[in-house]
């Protein structure tokens, strides 16, 4: 059973001849004809009596007739749903973002998008960069900015910028030398991204350098938000890590203190997106928006370094 069939059933049958329906959907008598006839073969009953100036449908018609309907429009209106998409009138388009997005003057993203393009609906997933990661590679998500490293599987990696991570602390003297990985071994710590673990990019990179160096990390408090985090910190409770746009934050409380690292320590975002895959036009479009504000923000000194 085609569309082709259903189309022509439906004209023929509101129409009343196979001449005037062909007229309807820009087509022949004689192909009108030939397509309800397949249409009966497959079905095994005849749709219409034929004879006379008019055709007659029959009992099995008339049962098709509801049904035929629906499943014509229910193509049309996912047609119509492509057509929006590819057009920015309509669709929905998913973005993963970091989890720390708002440091980055990422929150009016979806604010700019919108008032561009009021019509398409946006789901913005705010995680940490290795679930980001794993949920564009499942396809769940169709693209997001992360944190390096990630599991890179299946995705196309597009390296934006460098933002330095410094070493935070409000009981570390002010004059103190950059911070050696030892330090941060020995030293009481406050970790955030605590679901994400140490598969966080940045927790990653922090244990890879003490274990090169025979050395474990072993945080004496874990919290999910870097806030709080943050607030223990300086409360003198431990010491922490952050990027350099977090420290420069107006929202960076008083008394803490950073430090950089005495081997230089980054954190890079990329753009990311199943590999091999083409994003929905939408989605392309809210990419290369959060790319060109990234990207706006970002200088060549205080620690971050475009990579484009």
């Amino acid at each position: 059973m085609t569309l082709a069939q259903l189309r022509a059933f439906l004209a023929a049958m509101d129409s009343g001849s196979f001449t005037a329906a062909a007229a309807e959907i820009d087509s022949t008598q004689a192909s009108v004809s030939e397509l309800v006839a397949r249409l009966e073969r497959e079905l095994g009953l005849p749709l219409f009596t034929r004879g006379g100036r008019r055709l007659v449908p029959t009992a099995a018609a008339r049962e098709l007739r509801p049904h035929a309907l629906r499943a014509v429009a229910a193509i049309g209106d996912g047609l119509g749903a492509v057509s929006a998409l590819r057009s920015l009138d309509g669709g929905t388009c998913t973005f993963g973002v970091l989890r720390n997005a708002a440091y980055y003057d990422l929150s009016d993203l979806v604010e700019t998008f919108h008032l561009r393009h009021p019509n398409v609906r946006v789901r913005l997933v705010g995680l940490n960069s290795a679930l980001v990661g794993e949920s564009v590679a499942k396809g769940e998500i169709e693209a997001g900015l992360v944190v390096l490293p990630i599991d890179a599987t299946g995705l196309s990696v597009t390296p934006l910028f460098r933002d330095e991570v410094v070493y935070a602390s409000a009981s570390r003297s002010a004059d103190g030398p950059p911070v050696e990985i030892e330090e941060v071994a020995a030293a009481k710590l406050v970790l955030y991204d605590a679901f994400a673990g140490w598969e966080d990019p940045t927790r990653r990179q922090l244990l890879e350098r003490a274990r090169a160096r025979g050395l474990t990390l072993d945080p004496a408090i874990e919290v999910e938000h870097v806030e709080t985090a943050l607030g223990l910190v300086a409360a003198g409770a431990a010491d922490s890590i952050v990027s350099r746009t977090i420290a420069e934050s107006e929202t960076f409380p008083d008394g803490i203190r950073t430090f950089p690292f005495a081997e230089p320590l980054y954190d890079t975002i990329a753009l990311v997106q199943r590999e091999g895959v083409m994003i929905s036009p939408a989605t392309q479009r809210l990419a290369e928006l959060a790319q060109r504000m990234l990207l706006e923000r970002v200088t060549e000194h205080g620690g971050r370094t475009s990579l484009t």
